[in-house]
């Protein structure tokens, strides 16, 4: 990897904001290892950083939405739960594309039921189930369908 050219850091923030944000993502969706967990982890956190420096709203809360997966993944119930209650605020206040509010919906299920908060996971739970029914695209629905799989049942 090349060094900065200028002392303009954006590029490089929105590089690995970029690629760790897809590591974490793909890392979410497989078995993993207890190596690759710490991994998924590590990334989801820098995403978050990466995009604090440079992203807009959408950038930054699409960063806790993925914080949010992955500490529900990992079992880390308060954390999950917290970011989960505050991206899907956000996306649920603003113009939000179908795919976006199933994932939305979703994510605040697996955040609640591992924070152990039912009347929460069972109506996000109903939700995310209405949404990805909703979604358009067939591609858009499989992506939604593999993060919602790994949501407990209420």
């Amino acid at each position: 990897m090349q060094s900065p050219e200028t002392t303009d850091l954006r590029p490089w923030h929105k590089r690995f904001a970029m690629e760790t944000n897809n590591r974490a993502w793909d890392l979410a969706v497989i078995e993993r290892t207890p190596a690759e967990d710490l991994e998924m982890l590590d990334a989801a956190h820098a995403s978050a950083w990466h995009w604090s420096a440079v992203g807009t709203e959408l950038n930054r809360m699409r960063a806790t939405m993925l914080l949010a997966e992955v500490h529900a993944l990992l079992g880390h119930g308060p954390s999950a739960f917290e970011f989960a209650q505050s991206m899907h605020t956000y996306f649920a206040a603003n113009e939000t594309p179908d795919w976006e509010i199933a994932f939305a919906h979703a994510i605040l299920a697996h955040a609640a039921s591992v924070a152990g908060v039912s009347a929460v996971h069972r109506r996000a739970y109903e939700n995310a189930t209405v949404a990805i029914l909703a979604i358009s695209s067939e591609e858009d629905r499989a992506i939604v369908v593999k993060t919602f799989s790994k949501v407990p049942r209420p």
